[in-house]
C-alpha cells in the first residue's frame, strides 16, 4: 500500500501548517459543478479533495475521482458513509470509526467486512477516529449512523473520547458537525481536544465563512473541511483559502 499522505499530514501539523480540503458528494455535484469546483480549487491552491458522502446513491464515485485526478494535481482521499465508497483511483481512504456513537457497526463491524477489498485497492490506509459533534439539527450521518452526536457544550466528552481513540492507535481524529449543520464545532471544543492529543485534528461541518475556518484552525484544526457552503457558493472556495493559508 502507499503511504505518503500522512505523512504529509503530520508534516503540516509539526510545521504548524494548516490545510484545506473541499468535500465533494458524487451525489451533489453535476458534471459542469464538479468542472467548476476543480478549477476554483487549483486556482486557492486547495490541499486535499475528500470525496464521498453519508449517502451515495449514484454510481458516479469512479467518474467523480477519475475526472479529478485527470484535470489535477490535488490529493484525492476518500471519506465513505459505507464500506462500498471505494475506489482504487484514489490516493487514499480514511478507515472512519464512528467512536462518537455505540454502534458497534460503525466501530468495528463494517471494518472487518470491508477489510480484503480495502487491502486489495492499493489505497494509503488511514485510521480514522470520527467524532459526530451535535450541529443543531438532525443530519443524514446520524440518521444513517443510527447514533447521537456528543453534545456541543460536553468539552469533556470530546476530549476524552478524542484521548481514547488516539490511545487505540488512530492517526487522525475528524470532528464532524455533519452536512448542513445549523452551527459549527465551537472553538472552545476544539481547543480542548487539541489540548489533549497529538495526532492531527480534522474539522468539518457547518462552516459557511472565511472567518469560521481562519477561527477553527486558531482554535487547533489542521486540516478544514467545507463541502455544502462550496455546493452553493464555489467561489467560497478562494476565500476560504486564502484565509486558512494566510496562517502558514
Amino acid at each position: 500500500m502507499k503511504s505518503h499522505l500522512y505523512p504529509h499530514i503530520q508534516s503540516l501539523k509539526a510545521a504548524k501548517k494548516k490545510g484545506f480540503a473541499v468535500l465533494i458528494d458524487p451525489d451533489k455535484l453535476d458534471e459542469k459543478g464538479l468542472l467548476t469546483t476543480i478549477e476554483v480549487a487549483k486556482s486557492a491552491a486547495v490541499d486535499f479533495f475528500f470525496v464521498g458522502g453519508s449517502l451515495v446513491v449514484t454510481d458516479t464515485l469512479d467518474t467523480v475521482v477519475s475526472t479529478i485526478k485527470k484535470l489535477c494535481d490535488i490529493p484525492v482521499i476518500l471519506f465513505p458513509g459505507s464500506p462500498d465508497q471505494i475506489t482504487p483511483k484514489a490516493d487514499a481512504l480514511l478507515y472512519l470509526s464512528l467512536i462518537s456513537g455505540r454502534n458497534a457497526e460503525l466501530l468495528i463491524g463494517q471494518h472487518v467486512i470491508s477489510a480484503p477489498f480495502v487491502k486489495q485497492s492499493g489505497l494509503e490506509i488511514i485510521p480514522v477516529g470520527y467524532m459526530l459533534v451535535d450541529g443543531g439539527t438532525p443530519t443524514t450521518v446520524s440518521y444513517i449512523s443510527n447514533t447521537n452526536p456528543i453534545p456541543s457544550n460536553k468539552n469533556d466528552i470530546a476530549s476524552c473520547t478524542a484521548m481514547a481513540g488516539e490511545m487505540l492507535g488512530l492517526k487522525l481524529i475528524y470532528m464532524d458537525a455533519g452536512s448542513g449543520a445549523q452551527k459549527a464545532i465551537p472553538t472552545t471544543m476544539i481547543s480542548q481536544v487539541a489540548k489533549y492529543i497529538q495526532i492531527p485534528i480534522i474539522v468539518g461541518g457547518g462552516i459557511t465563512t472565511a472567518e469560521k475556518a481562519k477561527e477553527n484552525c486558531i482554535a487547533g484544526a489542521d486540516i478544514i473541511v467545507v463541502g455544502n457552503a462550496v455546493e452553493k457558493d464555489p467561489a467560497l472556495i478562494q476565500s476560504i483559502a486564502t484565509a486558512i493559508h494566510s496562517l502558514n
